[in-house]
């Protein structure tokens, strides 16, 4: 698995802290990236789904990607632009790129009439005005819109400015496939999502690493390394050893992710912003069996150390 295109291993989607009063944590935010940072993650992606960038105001948006780009250290951060107008979503892009942000991800909006010309002609605008690189976020179970591969292989072939497509669309493993054996231009990376819920059969079919919100990024670069070594029965292992965690943190909303961030010392708070709810005590009570489960005797305040 090269890592030869600009975006590449373990780019961690970071959710936005929140305090009880949903006020942004901008303290927390720093906190979480300085730690994946100490990690030796290779960026972040901010104001994402997990982001819950749909709650956020225009000001709130300004100030987050400033902290973001302030405490990444150099270290390239994407920013979620997507918006359901087109014009809209290159006023955020070019809002972001004069922020500091390395690249933008945007993912389509749902039209009343499914239209592959109608997304195409929206990246195009989008992609054309666009100082920075541009992610292209295929995740059809947010946004309700289906891109095929060869629309997909057509954007990323034909615009110098798209560096990366966000492979959320299942079944993931043989859309991966099918775009790494598209692509012309081989700078293009192929990152993983959905959790990595898929993520080993997806490195297995050419994935480039991860990006996705799974809170313990220590695992995917476990298993990206793995199979940077040519050490694919090892990656699985990882994989299997830790997905059970992975399933149960991708349950719907962002609660338990929140929840397990706040555990690690990252985040002061749970605090999903309204009208979403914070995770409950059964379900917190599951997770703490789990993590004891899964991290037996480890302080998940630190970096985790990797079994399988």
């Amino acid at each position: 698995m090269p890592a030869s295109a600009p975006f590449t291993g373990v780019i961690p989607i970071l959710a936005t802290p929140f305090h009880d009063d949903e006020s942004p944590d901008h303290a927390s935010l720093d906190r979480l990236i300085r730690f994946f940072g100490e990690l030796g993650v290779d960026g972040f992606t901010v104001l994402g789904v997990l982001g819950e960038s749909n709650r956020l105001t225009d000001a709130e948006r300004t100030a987050l990607i400033k902290t973001a780009v302030a405490a990444a250290g150099g270290r390239p951060v994407i920013v979620g632009t997507s918006h359901t107008g087109t014009a809209a979503t290159i006023a955020l892009t070019r809002e972001a790129a004069q922020l500091g942000a390395a690249a933008v991800m945007v993912a389509p909006s749902k039209q009343p009439v499914p239209n592959d010309a109608v997304v195409f002609e929206y990246y195009r605008r989008v992609i054309e005005a666009s100082p920075v690189p541009v992610v292209v976020q295929d995740h059809p179970l947010s946004t309700e819109v289906h891109m095929p591969a060869p629309l997909l292989l057509r954007l990323a072939n034909e615009f110098p400015r798209v560096a990366c497509i966000k492979a959320e669309a299942t079944p993931s493993p043989n859309k991966i496939a099918a775009l790494k054996a598209g692509l012309v231009r081989k700078e293009v990376s192929v990152l993983t999502g959905l959790g990595a819920l898929y993520g080993f059969f997806d490195l297995e079919r050419g994935s480039d690493g991860f990006n996705t919100g799974f809170a313990f990024p220590e695992v995917l670069q476990a298993m990206v390394a793995r199979m940077r070594a040519g050490d694919a029965e090892g990656a699985r292992r990882v994989f299997t050893r830790y997905l059970p965690l992975m399933v149960f943190e991708q349950q719907p909303g962002v609660a338990i992710r929140k929840e397990i961030l706040r555990r690690r010392g990252l985040l002061a708070s749970n605090r999903v912003r309204h009208p979403a709810g914070s995770i409950d005590a059964a379900t917190a009570e599951q997770l703490h069996r789990l993590l004891e489960a899964t991290f037996p005797g480890q302080d998940l305040t630190r970096p985790v150390r990797i079994e399988a």
